[in-house]
């Protein structure tokens, strides 16, 4: 079995690399030893590392929104630098997904890296003798809910070639194992996360959780993505139980929930999905069905900005750029109340309860200015219904192209140069191989 670059690394290298993330949220650490972190941490060097972990979550996450957008054919990334996004990722002339480019690696490089430093965090809470019991349960269930998100987004990109789940020991790595088994491993690591939060006190100083940084909150976070992994698993009531343990209410916000936040102060990130309207050169543009598509009235047209003048390159074009990230300290979202609402319409979809289903997808619609749905409640229906709203109003959060794979329908999706792919899924990492 060959290790990957990012196992190769040690703890402590780990630990300097996700500091060197945020130096906001780190200051000077002066190269701290494992023996530091691992020994008998403080609260105060706990948090670093929560600090830490969020902060990592940043990186790269452009690399996998651009992947699952262009293939889900959301839009475009024209980059007079990087051709692969047009040619790579779609296929062009003949052109298919490598294992050594950065459209793989970086993205999945960058979620093990966050994995580790919550593994890292799991091992320092566990030998602290500085922090209660509640504590230590705190830190412990927000460390291994993130994992199992990092560890979804990889899978998410890997799908039946799967991941690694057990990466603790850098040189005794778990095997890989496939997309259904992977998805009921990250289920059980939310699981053991909800039972650590259930029993935890703690207050976390996390910038992107606004009042759900607490233990309860954070409880909340985690059924959240619970209830996202039961979906993709096609375990509609473990679906509904987790909503009603999350922070999901139709009568909310629809952007109540947890963002990535990025910032203008030295060391911080700013939002590397955000591109100033009607660019060239580097743009980020629409697909021209998001325009067409779309119903009349349906305000989620301003996630776009008509241009000026027509971005092209490669026989591929758009006058719409993408206006989802309108500055570039623009919160990008990890999980919100409106992909939630649509969980709950899709788990009522599926387990035959259309009123209820029709209700929330109603809560969507009005909600973006459209009338209250009057096609039919049928299964086949409902689900056409459910992968619009979820189209538009998820756009470039990274949803569309998973959604069509989840439902079979990837071959709905339009080709706009003859010879160009659809792809499935991604080549596991040439680290891997």
């Amino acid at each position: 079995m060959k290790h990957s670059k990012y196992i190769y690394t040690t703890i402590a290298m780990a630990v300097v690399i996700f500091l060197s993330a945020c130096k906001k949220d780190y200051g000077n650490l002066n190269s701290p030893t494992i023996e530091e972190f691992l020994g008998n941490s403080s609260k105060s060097e706990l948090n670093n590392l929560v600090s830490g972990t969020e902060s990592g979550m940043r990186n790269s996450i452009a690399f996998y929104l651009d992947d699952v957008g262009i293939i889900g054919r959301e839009g475009y990334r024209f980059s007079g630098s990087e051709p692969r996004y047009v040619t790579d990722l779609l296929g062009a002339n003949d052109a298919t997904l490598s294992s050594s480019n950065f459209y793989i690696t970086s993205p999945w490089d960058a979620r093990y890296r966050v994995v580790k430093n919550c593994n890292t965090l799991i091992l320092a809470a566990t030998n602290s003798t500085l922090i209660s019991g509640a504590e230590k349960s705190g830190y412990i269930g927000f460390a291994r809910t993130i994992k199992a998100y990092q560890l979804l987004m990889n899978l998410n990109l890997t799908y039946t070639k799967g991941i690694r789940i057990n990466v603790t020991d850098p040189d005794n790595l778990g095997a890989f194992v496939n997309y259904d088994d992977g998805l009921t491993a990250i289920a059980s690591v939310l699981d053991s996360a909800k039972t650590d939060l259930g029993n935890a006190a703690v207050v976390f100083p996390l910038a992107g959780f606004d009042g759900l940084n607490d233990a309860p909150g954070l409880l909340k976070v985690n059924r959240a993505i619970a209830a996202r992994v039961a979906a993709y698993r096609k375990r509609w009531p473990d679906v509904l139980t987790a909503l009603n343990e999350s922070f999901f209410d139709v009568t909310k916000d629809f952007y109540l929930g947890v963002n990535h936040v990025f910032g203008t102060g030295s060391g911080d990130q700013l939002n590397p999905m955000f591109i100033p309207k009607n660019q060239n050169g580097e743009v980020r543009v629409a697909h021209a069905s998001f325009a067409t598509d779309i119903q009349a009235g349906d305000d989620r047209i301003a996630k776009t900005s008509l241009r000026n003048t027509t971005a092209s390159l490669n026989d591929l074009s758009s006058d719409r750029d993408v206006w989802v990230y309108t500055t570039s300290t623009a919160p990008l979202p990890i999980i919100r109340n409106e992909e939630l609402i649509l969980l709950y319409a899709e788990a009522k979809i599926n387990t035959g309860a259309f009123p209820d289903a029709v209700t929330a997808l109603n809560t969507i619609r009005l909600g973006h200015n459209l009338a209250a749905y009057s096609g039919a409640s049928t299964t086949d229906a409902l689900i056409t219904e459910l992968l619009y709203q979820r189209r538009y109003s998820l756009f470039y959060e990274g949803h569309r192209w998973i959604d069509l794979r989840r439902y079979n329908k990837l071959a709905d999706l339009p080709i706009d140069r003859a010879g160009d792919d659809v792809w499935t899924e991604f080549p596991l990492p040439i680290s891997e191989q």
